[in-house]
């Protein structure tokens, strides 16, 4: 009996384990089959020089861009990308062409990118659609801040409108005074600009802070959130990932997707 015992438990255990290994393969073989045409991008154009963290962030941006074909697709960049050879920016691996950029302006009350003027003019000379955008300093005087933005940029026909970009919580104020704040840098700006600025933030901060009181500006949300395909139709822009590789560019990149088609974007742009 003892033995009858063991031989069951011992062919209980084996059809466990082979349900185990079935539901495992079934689990690779439905995300395999999600993610198939993404996975044919990245075996056409990528090679073995990337990691397995990498590799999976770059399956899933061909994934999100595969699934935005009908929509635009664009970058951002800051002195943080260093010196950056435009004439290789015009798509991702030739498969996803990159049609508008926003570069970083300025911070807070003093600061100006030490690539803008670069950047902002090899955008222009390589016929990508560009636009500016100023960093937001909570603990730092608004209206200075927006004085800063004003004197570095000037938005010329086919620009999109300014963008604020702000992320942090302040430290040495409530968050009501923020949206003073704010509101003042947004006015400033849209009077010397004649143009309604676009406002940029993580999905968070948005939901949290913005989206309510601020529902007259459009949105430019960040999101990297890895199960997350699709764009939200209350964003203008989504940044989806900050895990990017562009010809032409050192290192990652954040990338993003218009909610349009490139007519619609081009209504954006100063006439």
């Amino acid at each position: 009996m003892r033995k009858a015992r063991r031989n069951k438990g011992f062919v209980s255990g084996k059809v466990r384990n082979f349900f185990m290994v079935l539901l495992l393969f079934l689990g690779v073989f439905a995300v395999g089959y999600h993610y198939r045409e993404a996975l044919a991008y990245y075996f056409s154009f990528k090679t073995d020089k990337l990691n397995d963290e990498e590799k999976l962030h770059v399956i899933r941006n061909y994934q999100v861009m595969y699934g935005h074909q009908d929509k635009v697709i664009g970058f951002d960049v800051s002195q943080y990308q260093g010196k950056i050879d435009w004439e290789m920016t015009d798509s991702i691996d030739k498969a996803f062409p990159l049609d508008y950029v926003f570069i970083r302006a300025t911070a807070g009350k003093d600061a100006v990118d030490s690539k803008f003027t670069a950047n902002w003019a090899g955008a222009k000379n390589h016929n990508i659609i560009r636009g500016a955008y100023h960093y937001y300093r909570p603990n730092e005087n608004s209206l200075e801040q927006a004085e800063n933005f004003i004197k570095t940029v000037r938005i010329e026909k086919g620009d999109l409108p300014p963008v604020l970009d702000i992320e942090k919580l302040p430290e040495e104020q409530s968050i009501d005074s923020l949206k003073v704040g704010l509101k003042r840098w947004l006015t400033a700006v849209e009077m010397h600009y004649k143009v309604k600025p676009i406002i940029y933030s993580g999905e968070s901060y948005y939901n949290d802070f913005l989206k309510e009181e601020f529902s007259q500006y459009t949105f430019w949300i960040a999101n990297y959130n890895f199960f997350v395909e699709e764009i939200d139709e209350d964003w203008l822009f989504w940044q989806f990932t900050e895990r990017a590789f562009i010809p032409g560019i050192v290192g990652t990149v954040d990338v993003n997707i218009f909610n349009g088609t490139k007519k619609e974007l081009k209504l954006y742009v100063k006439q």
